[in-house]
């Protein structure tokens, strides 16, 4: 068997049925949706819209927010097509090991865990830090040994709340994938209704002077303003779209896969891109934007504006839930990634094993549990956050150049959902893409590098020897 060898859409299908691997359906189109939005509206609104403004786009931040969503458009019409003809868990994994072959389907899954497991660290560490500023609120002081990492600007022990939501959220991965849906979709509520009224509300404190320059002039420097500027912060930004291709990894636990997974892909993406035009656009408009420079919290930022200490303190729960939410959505992503990988053989057996009662991959979510909570708990968020974008837009290209490839090779597939004028969307895709990650800086890209090589050497030690498609 060669490096390229693909595993045909039947034996996917035969592979994915009952059996102990068996996964539970439970999920309707609104839990879809709501998953959707639990993953996207979260760390990427919350703190990279004012830094993205106040470094690279100004108030043409809603730009980089449009061209952001014009690329999730094209890939998320490419998830659809995906997920509908292969229901199951493993997202873009499993589509890239259908078309392109094992070795670029091992890059993606490895790919991936940038996106989920250190994503999911990453939005951890901002959930600790809005909850340190909400207990102040109340005059509860946490020891700043407790709260930062050995490597923060403000060195401490360890960021002890960080690793806490990280191992709370897992255990109620672990305890049933419909009371997950039922608490995200609870949270999702709050975090919409709390964005709501951040843009309603802050509407009447808008000033149209800061709106001027609308697009700030280039400095001389690639990506600081100018257009250039607006496609550096689109690449920036994009981690806040991250989460809805996260709806496909839950494919095998939809109800009625083929009717639902282009609602939840699509629905998630088209209500939050709408609440992030409206929102960038109120927040910019609220205060100039040089003020967020380097401001990690800009909505705490705006929100002080508000006469009402009640209103200030619902806004800070309420983006301590949509965080909440984001960090479910991850580790369920994460987890149900490896549990593809090693019902492959790629991954040892015990990413696979499903729990008799639960009927979740448990194993799966403990050692996810474990691998992102001790990032969260010792590293550095600027360490962090860096891969997460550029790892997610690898994926969206790989799925999008996938349709093109199935097309070809499996043209009279049943296909419920069909990408619309094919090969143009998902080349468009791919550009679009392409376009975001090449305005990112240098140092992201040897991160990526690095990050895949490791992946490599961990495939050719042991995935490619215990690889089931192999072996036979």
């Amino acid at each position: 068997m060669g490096l390229f060898e693909k595993k045909s859409l039947d034996k996917i299908i035969a592979e994915s049925e009952g059996g102990q691997h068996h996964l539970k359906k439970t999920l309707g189109p609104v839990n879809l949706v709501a998953l959707g939005i639990g993953a996207i509206i979260g760390a990427g609104l919350f703190s990279l819209t004012g830094i993205a403004a106040a470094d690279h786009a100004g108030p043409a931040v809603v730009i980089s927010f449009v061209v952001a969503a014009i690329g999730c458009a094209f890939a998320g019409m490419c998830y659809s097509e995906f997920a509908t003809m292969i229901p199951i868990a493993g997202s873009a994994y499993t589509y890239a090991y259908a078309t392109m072959g094992e070795l670029l389907a091992w890059i993606i899954g490895w790919d991936l865990v940038i996106e989920y497991a250190i994503g999911a660290a990453t939005v951890s560490v901002s959930w600790s830090s809005y909850v340190v500023k909400l207990l102040h609120r109340f005059s509860i002081e946490l020891p700043n040994d407790l709260t930062h990492c050995p490597w923060d600007p403000q060195p401490g022990l360890i960021n002890l709340p960080a690793l806490f939501v990280i191992v709370i959220v897992s255990c109620l991965l672990i305890i049933g994938i419909s009371e997950s849906a039922r608490v995200n979709a609870i949270i999702v509520c709050i975090k919409v209704t709390i964005v709501v009224v951040v843009i309603i509300v802050g509407y009447s404190y808008v000033k149209p002077e800061n709106y001027v320059p609308f697009i700030p002039p280039n400095t001389g420097t690639l990506g600081e303003y100018g257009w250039s500027g607006i496609m550096r912060g689109a690449g920036v930004i994009f981690f806040a779209y991250i989460g809805f291709d996260a709806v496909s990894t839950a494919a095998q636990e939809a109800r009625k896969p083929q009717r639902d997974m282009p609602i939840g892909i699509i629905g998630s993406l088209v209500v939050c891109t709408i609440l992030y035009i409206l929102f960038a656009r109120v927040l910019t408009g609220m205060v100039p934007y040089k003020i967020f420079k380097g401001d990690a919290a800009p909505v705490g930022t705006v929100i002080s504006l508000f006469p009402s200490a009640a209103l200030q303190t619902v806004i800070y729960i309420g983006i301590i839930a949509g965080y909440s939410s984001v960090i479910l959505v991850m580790l369920l992503g994460q987890s149900r990634v490896f549990y593809s990988m090693s019902r492959d053989g790629l991954l040892p057996a015990m990413f696979s094993f499903i729990h008799p009662k639960f009927q979740t991959p448990y194993r799966s979510n403990l050692i996810v549990m474990c691998f992102s909570a001790l990032l969260a708990a010792f590293v550095p968020i600027s360490n962090l956050s860096h891969f997460t974008s550029i790892g997610t837009l690898l994926a969206f290209v790989i799925v999008c150049i996938g349709i093109m490839v199935m097309r070809r090779t499996n043209p009279a597939a049943p296909r419920p959902y069909r990408t619309p004028l094919v090969p143009v969307v998902p080349i468009l895709g791919v550009l679009v893409c392409f376009a975001m990650m090449a305005f990112l800086d240098m140092m992201t890209w040897l991160r990526l590098g690095g990050w895949l090589l490791l992946g490599l050497c961990i495939y050719f030690g042991y995935s490619r020897h215990h690889s089931h498609l192999q072996r036979r």
